[in-house]
């Protein structure tokens, strides 16, 4: 154990870790300066009601990282492993469907009501199991077969699985989250190492299930296209025609945007905040952090996030191990992703879907699974260290 410990402090990623450590504290920085209003307003509490239950939120993802970053990644490939953590997808899953809540009371029923954490949102641990689960499923069958022989139909339980979760997900109205379940299996997928061609099969494969997914959600108005979900794909091309309904959130962040201009007001300075747009401390932190920091602000957490998503991607590159890459790009993607869809939404570029934006925003579920996922990544970083100095040596 000892021996272990030195190695792992020789070979551990501290830009990875600080650049994580950095974007987390300006978050809980951003998320008492947009808060506040909201605290006293609508919670009826303190100034800095959210701002503590993110320091909580945060004391508990480190240790979670903690645990992740010594935990060696080689043990997701264990079926035992998978079959707990796909036990834990289906515990939450049953119990979100029994005794979902509506959170932030826009209709979708994504919560869980934990004792000792509080509310817990199950489609957050889907995104990090998605990622171990298929990265373990095409490692076993890579050692198993070729993957120029693999056909779709050997692959099925996977494919199953996924169905399930993405269905699941997107039933609860959480269409944010299922969208970077797809991105994130295809990304594991592509990593995976099949060729081009079989790649292709499967990907097929993955958008034929994922249309009839979508046809069959339609069916279901009322489980999927909620009055809110509805009036958001209205407002998307012109929301100043919606302002005092659906596109109220998305004007508004226009003017959060625009006001805070090249320099911004100064942090704590924020127009918008005071009660003009909804859960500033949520999806909609960087209109606030454009608001009041500027351009700055925008390029701490961009150069931030690029940078995590980079070293995600450059370790799948450098690293021999399938599992290590199909792991590390899930990861990468799945920041990527989730940014990507964030800050559109914000900015007016895709209609708005509900996500937050990673280690910014206000939320416990998201910070834990989020610093989980680092702690493999980090972890996985450390055995690729190693396995590169042994092929030097």
């Amino acid at each position: 154990m000892k021996q272990y410990l030195k190695r792992y402090a020789q070979n551990f990623d501290y830009p990875l870790f600080f650049t994580v450590l950095l974007l987390s504290l300006f978050g809980l920085v951003m998320i008492y300066s947009s808060s506040m209003m909201v605290a006293i307003a609508i919670k009826g509490q303190s100034p800095d009601y959210f701002y503590h239950k993110q320091i909580i939120n945060l004391t508990v993802a480190f240790l979670g990282f903690l645990v992740a970053a010594f935990f060696p990644y080689k043990h997701y490939a264990n079926k035992k492993v998978m079959l707990l953590l796909t036990a834990v997808l289906v515990v939450l899953f049953t119990w979100v469907k029994v005794a979902g809540n509506d959170e932030i009371g826009v209709g979708s029923k994504s919560w869980i009501q934990v004792p000792g954490l509080g509310n817990f949102q199950p489609s957050e641990y889907a995104k990090l199991f998605i990622i171990l689960y298929f990265a373990a499923a095409f490692y076993r069958k890579g050692q198993k077969y070729t993957f120029e022989k693999l056909q779709p139909t050997e692959i099925f339980y996977p494919i199953f699985l996924w169905i399930l979760v993405v269905a699941g997900v997107a039933f609860e109205t959480d269409l944010g989250a299922s969208i970077i379940l797809c991105g994130i299996a295809v990304c594991v997928v592509a990593a995976s190492g099949i060729p081009f061609k079989t790649f292709w099969k499967f990907f097929g494969v993955l958008g034929a299930f994922g249309g009839a997914i979508f046809g069959i959600l339609l069916l279901f108005k009322g489980s999927m296209l909620t009055d809110n979900r509805l009036g958001r794909i209205k407002s998307y091309i012109n929301p100043f025609n919606y302002e005092d309904g659906s596109g109220h959130q998305v004007v508004n962040s226009y003017y959060a945007i625009g006001g805070g201009g090249l320099g911004g007001r100064g942090l704590g300075q924020s127009i918008q905040k005071l009660g003009y747009l909804p859960e500033p401390q949520t999806d909609f932190i960087m209109a606030i952090i454009m608001e009041e920091l500027g351009i700055k602000g925008v390029l701490i957490v961009l150069c931030g996030l690029g940078f995590i998503v980079y070293k995600g991607f450059s370790i799948a590159l450098r690293t021999k191990d399938p599992l290590a890459r199909m792991i590390t790009a899930g990861i990468a993607s799945w920041i990527g992703w989730q940014t990507f869809i964030n800050l559109g939404g914000v900015t007016g570029l895709i209609p708005l879907t509900g996500v937050t934006l990673p280690f910014i925003s206000y939320g416990g579920t998201s910070i834990i699974i989020l610093s989980l996922a680092m702690g493999i990544l980090i972890n996985v970083s450390m055995f690729e260290k190693v396995e590169r100095k042994k092929t030097q040596s």
